[in-house]
């Protein structure tokens, strides 16, 4: 049976034609580094750890297909969310915008999407295989940025 992405998050536009405007807004909200980053020969003077480039690597695999969002009975994107502050918090150029991305990324999904009750729906149908950890990533910013403040 072939039927559109069931989500409050995604409004049906036509047959099997969804609205995801709602996770382009999270994305944009600072699922992406702003800050100058210099140039390709730069990247060789910052050191990230091998653990931590793998870990970053595993949650920067997320496409953004929005199936985890689909397959939550609540219509969260924390998976999604979460996978973009992990990925984003681990590398150095991520974290010097981390305490307003978490912000701006948790006050979006706030706003346009369900509460995350951990159901793991969402791990079983997520294509990249994301980890329900990256779940955690998003209480983790949040209360981040509560304690040390949002421009950190």
């Amino acid at each position: 049976r072939i039927e559109p992405l069931r989500s409050a998050a995604y409004p049906v536009v036509r047959d099997l034609v969804v609205d995801r405007s709602a996770l382009d807004r999270l994305i944009q909200a600072g699922g992406h580094v702003d800050v100058a980053t210099g140039t390709a020969p730069d990247a060789d003077a910052v050191l990230v750890t091998h653990d931590d480039a793998e870990l970053a690597l595993d949650f920067a695999a997320c496409i953004g297909c929005g199936a985890c969002v689909a397959a939550c009975p609540n219509g969260a994107a924390h998976l999604f969310a979460g996978a973009k502050l992990a990925h984003l918090a681990l590398l150095p150029h991520g974290r010097l915008e981390r305490g307003r991305r978490a912000v701006a990324i948790v006050d979006q999904l706030d706003a346009e999407f369900g509460p995350c009750s951990t159901y793991g729906e969402c791990v079983e149908v997520c294509p990249a295989g994301i980890p329900l950890a990256a779940v955690a990533a998003v209480h983790r910013e949040r209360l981040r940025s509560v304690f040390r403040g949002k421009a950190d």
